[in-house]
């Protein structure tokens, strides 16, 4: 079973700046791409993502403030996030889009203060 484990949450003031990271249980050359994913109640929205062959894809919100990374020795995806501002609070999801099925690891708490 693949575990992911999300790490970089927390509370910051508008304009700060958090970095989350996401480290799976293998390899994550087992994964079509890795991303984040933030919460709004009944649904999940695509903040970014990251391909095996490091391309990116950057939701609108994201685009231009947030970088997605990779660490293929140490099987981590990082979501460094800049200038946040209060809409930016939710839940995190970190996701693996497996061969067969997609995981999820337990998600990490931001909270933008204005």
């Amino acid at each position: 079973q693949v575990q992911l484990v999300e790490s970089g949450g927390g509370l910051v003031q508008a304009g700060g700046s958090l970095r989350l990271s996401c480290a799976a249980s293998e390899s994550i050359f087992n994964f079509n791409y890795m991303g984040w994913y933030r919460q709004a109640p009944g649904e999940r929205f695509l903040v970014a993502r990251i391909s095996v062959d490091g391309s990116t894809v950057l939701s609108d919100r994201a685009n231009g403030r947030f970088i997605i990374s990779r660490d293929n020795g140490l099987n981590t995806v990082t979501l460094e996030m800049n200038d946040l501002q209060p809409e930016d609070t939710a839940v995190y999801f970190c996701n693996a889009n497996g061969p067969s099925r997609d995981y999820w690891g337990q998600g990490t708490q931001v909270t933008v203060s204005s």
